[in-house]
């Protein structure tokens, strides 16, 4: 992941710069959103199931702009939720995962009304297990860990302040899809 995110920046840094495509993030832009994550590392396997699918909340706002002409970088905050059940006869456990970070990003127009960006995430990771069905081995417990998660994504705006984003990336899920609003 962190070779592909390097090859996209690299990739976004070395092309000719065409002709300017209308920006669709412009310096003091605030942008919110919320989406629905797919596929994650987290809890997998024969056993497991999903209790919440992947869910994440961002903010972000354009604090320099004019990088190569028509380049921005915003920063920001995420949160994302999820949860999965195990079950094994009448043993098992639930495992919630919370998540809240830092972020910043690079965006850099190639199409009108598409708004591309690679960044990077700094946060915390929150975890918490509720074991049952075992009288013995009966636990509960939590953890919590530092997470640096790469991303690279995409926002299509079908008007000037609304616009749907695919997010792909390791954090809360490998890919994300939502909605975006600029206020």
């Amino acid at each position: 992941m962190k070779r592909l995110l390097v090859l996209v920046i690299v990739a976004m840094l070395s092309l000719p710069v065409l002709r300017a495509q209308e920006s669709t993030l412009e310096l003091g832009d605030k942008v919110v959103g919320v989406g629905i994550g797919f596929g994650s590392s987290l809890y997998s396997g024969a056993y497991y199931s999903m209790g919440m699918p992947p869910i994440s909340v961002f903010y972000e706002q354009a604090i320099v702009d004019d990088i190569l002409e028509k380049g921005v970088i915003g920063v920001g905050g995420t949160m994302g939720y999820t949860s999965f059940k195990y079950r094994y006869s009448s043993w098992g456990y639930n495992l919630s995962t919370f998540f809240i970070g830092g972020s910043g990003a690079f965006h850099y127009p190639f199409v009108d009304k598409l708004d591309t960006y690679a960044g990077v995430t700094l946060g915390l990771r929150f975890i918490f297990q509720n074991d049952y069905g075992d009288p013995i081995y009966d636990y509960g417990g939590s953890s919590t860990g530092f997470q640096f998660a790469g991303f690279i994504g995409a926002r299509y705006y079908f008007t000037d302040n609304i616009a749907a984003f695919l997010q792909l990336g390791y954090g809360i899920a490998y890919v994300n899809l939502g909605i975006s609003i600029k206020l």
